[in-house]
């Protein structure tokens, strides 16, 4: 499984977000390494399809689809949970399913 987080410096969720996905991690017992990428620039937020801080890709796949016509740039980003209300960080529930949905695919 291929893992990557990508954050832009300025947004003080990072790091929560970091160890959260870590704990979904060992939640679902697995042993993956993190490639953690700190996003500097519009074009490299461009070039990574970046669309806010923080993002968490598996596999090359956002943990939330975002629309075709998203923005790519150096900013903070808001979840949408399961309650409705938004965030600045996906839930623990949000980045297991995740994680799980990237298990089951061969």
């Amino acid at each position: 499984m291929h893992i990557q987080f990508l954050y832009f410096e300025e947004c003080p969720s990072h790091e929560a977000g970091l160890q959260r996905l870590r704990d979904a991690l060992a939640q679902e017992g697995i042993s993956a390494p993190i490639e953690v990428i700190k996003v500097e620039t519009d074009e490299q937020a461009a070039a990574l399809r970046f669309t806010g801080s923080p993002t968490i890709l598996i596999n090359g796949a956002d943990i939330v689809p975002i629309s075709q016509d998203a923005y790519f740039r150096l900013t903070c980003r808001t979840y949408r949970l399961e309650d409705g209300r938004f965030a600045p960080l996906p839930s623990n529930e949000m980045i297991r399913t995740a994680l799980q949905n990237a298990r089951a695919k061969p």
